[in-house]
């Protein structure tokens, strides 16, 4: 089955000859990717790839990207975190009535992953909620890619984590 998801990565300083990036991208197999240069330090890839799993496409195209530049690092993977208008687009509905449904059903509607003027949340979670609730056409590529990119922003965090409160401790004990 085919999936569509984008990685988002931050350029090292010693790496940021984008031809050259690009140029070693496609010779690792990410020719399946779309490549946004756009923002200085940072590489965007819209993917397209084929995989017996949504987990298990976003994982060969981490492979492929950390083997053509090992000092990329991650700063997200999508479809994740959302705002109601980006889930209304999916569930095929307005923003209105996505908006609707949070405030109806304020008691068991995911909470969000950060909330203010611009609440964001998991793409997962509220797709989880609405297949949950039936009537809506959640199309289960989307559904699949959704959650492995959750699980694996939430790994990255995790690791991210650990590696600063490892620094701590070390600075506390020696």
């Amino acid at each position: 089955m085919e999936y569509v998801f984008t990685l988002k990565y931050q350029l090292a300083a010693q790496d940021c000859d984008l031809d050259e990036i690009v140029e070693r991208l496609g010779e690792a197999g990410c020719d399946d990717a779309t490549i946004g240069v756009g923002q200085p330090g940072r590489i965007a890839l819209v993917f397209s790839r084929e995989g017996t799993s949504a987990f298990e496409a976003l994982v060969s195209a981490l492979q492929d990207i950390k083997q053509s530049v090992p000092s990329a690092r991650l700063v997200e993977a999508g479809p994740d975190f959302v705002g109601l208008t980006d889930v209304a687009e999916v569930a095929g509905v307005s923003r209105q009535n996505m908006r609707k449904l949070m405030l109806s059903h304020a008691l068991d509607f995911p909470p969000p992953v950060h909330e203010g003027s611009a609440s964001v949340w998991h793409l997962s979670d509220i797709l989880g909620w609405l297949n949950a609730r039936g009537g809506y056409d959640i199309k289960a590529d989307i559904f699949d890619v959704a959650k492995s990119a959750k699980q694996i922003n939430l790994a990255k965090e995790a690791l991210q984590l650990e590696r600063r409160l490892n620094c701590r401790l070390e600075s506390l004990v020696t």
